[in-house]
């Protein structure tokens, strides 16, 4: 039987964060991933590491100042990895954003990110129009030129999986949770591993699944949070930007999208439609695939939009009445014990003062950035300190070099 004080459910990019982070920290980690590394949402992203910009609208302040902490550290730590990109936001007449609210977003934008080198942003002059790679000019008021990040999404996730590993965790893949028994001193997991069974006793049970959440919940006897699941979809059509990554708004909703460079073609997304049907197979829609190529075709009129590839992730978001890209991105963690009554030390009700220092055995993580994996990581080992207990730490996660794989 294995054994260890943090088994971690799921590879993606929160899992490869949570396993660096507690192996960082000094703790015995486990990963077990079910198919690849990074092969479900985490290699279906828009490949950005940036703060939120269009978050700001929706009032989610303290999640853009940590992201663009993050994407600071990132620029810094993983250089082979997070490469510094231009961006640019054509406002024209129709454009629901007038140019002072652009301005004013981005100026805030540049607050939030302490005036960093990457913050910087101004006005293009309007000679240098006929150069941001044929853009359509009719119409149009003004184009501002930003700074963020973009990543191979994937690769960067099997870097934190190589980085945990080199940190002394333990990771396994393909390996599938079948279920799991909580017993007095943490969790008894049945597990396949390459195709065989295997008992895994853990401390603390992490469940980083993303879409799966629920299900792997399931399968740990634990209840399940309220959720929907959200298709975000691009297509790769033929062509370069050579002037960097376009913030866009659909003609046909209004929605922000981006067209930026990739791998000597353009990358186009994202949608975004509630989704209901299975988690194994996700496909960008026609519906979507043509939403996508129209909204391009509107400001790149003399490109082609002959779709070379198209993909889609799944991305988990909180219920509610706000529409889909109103809602908050902020990620929520679930315990074992938020379910249950908090008690103080004699085993009566909570009382004022009282309280003892919750020790959950299990967490779940429910959505989570790309550029915050880092941070998810540590507020998920923060959350499992006092059941887990201190440990010597071996690194630093915000200077921790991530190399590639």
């Amino acid at each position: 039987m294995l054994t260890t004080e943090v088994a971690v459910i799921g590879g993606g990019i929160q899992g490869a964060g949570v396993a660096q982070a507690a192996a960082a920290a000094g703790y015995d980690v486990m990963v077990f991933e079910k198919s690849s590394w990074g092969g479900a949402t985490s290699s279906s992203s828009s490949k950005l590491i940036h703060g939120g910009l269009r978050y700001l609208e929706s009032g989610d302040i303290k999640l853009v100042y940590e992201n663009l902490k993050e994407r600071e550290l990132l620029l810094r730590n993983a250089p082979s990895l997070v490469t510094r990109t231009p961006f640019h936001i054509p406002v024209y007449k129709n454009s629901s954003r007038p140019s002072w609210q652009i301005y004013a977003g981005l100026l805030l934008y540049r607050l939030l990110a302490r005036f960093s080198r990457t913050s910087e942003f101004h006005r293009l002059d309007p000679r240098a129009w006929r150069y941001l790679d044929s853009l359509k000019l009719d119409d149009l008021r003004a184009v501002f030129q930003y700074w963020d990040a973009q990543t191979d999404d994937r690769l960067l996730t099997r870097a934190v999986i190589k980085s945990a590993m080199d940190l002394g965790a333990k990771a396994f893949c393909p390996a599938e949770l079948i279920k799991g028994e909580r017993l007095e001193g943490g969790y008894k997991l049945l597990l396949t591993v390459k195709g065989k069974p295997v008992y895994c006793h853990a401390k603390t049970v992490v469940n980083a699944a993303g879409p799966w959440v629920n299900e792997v919940q399931e399968r740990l006897s634990l209840p399940r949070a309220e959720m929907i699941l959200v298709r975000g979809s691009h297509i790769v059509i033929p062509g370069t930007l050579a002037k960097g990554i376009y913030y866009l708004q659909s003609p046909i909703d209004n929605r922000p999208m981006f067209a930026m460079p990739w791998r000597d073609t353009i990358l186009v997304g994202t949608t975004e439609t509630e989704h209901s049907g299975p988690l194994d197979s996700i496909a960008a829609s026609p519906e979507e695939i043509d939403y996508l190529q129209r909204s391009f075709a509107h400001y790149f009129p003399d490109k082609s939009t002959e779709v070379l590839e198209s993909f889609a992730g799944l991305r988990v978001l909180p219920t509610g009445d706000d529409s889909t890209n109103r809602r908050s991105r902020e990620t929520r963690f679930v315990t074992d014990l938020d379910n249950q009554p908090e008690t103080h030390s004699n085993g009566t009700a909570k009382q004022a003062n009282e309280k003892t220092v919750a020790m959950p055995r299990a967490l779940a993580i429910y959505g989570g950035k790309l550029t915050g994996f880092r941070l998810t990581g540590e507020k998920v080992v923060d959350r499992l300190r006092p059941t887990l207990g201190e440990r010597d730490p071996v690194a630093d996660t915000t200077n921790l070099t991530i190399k590639s794989a």
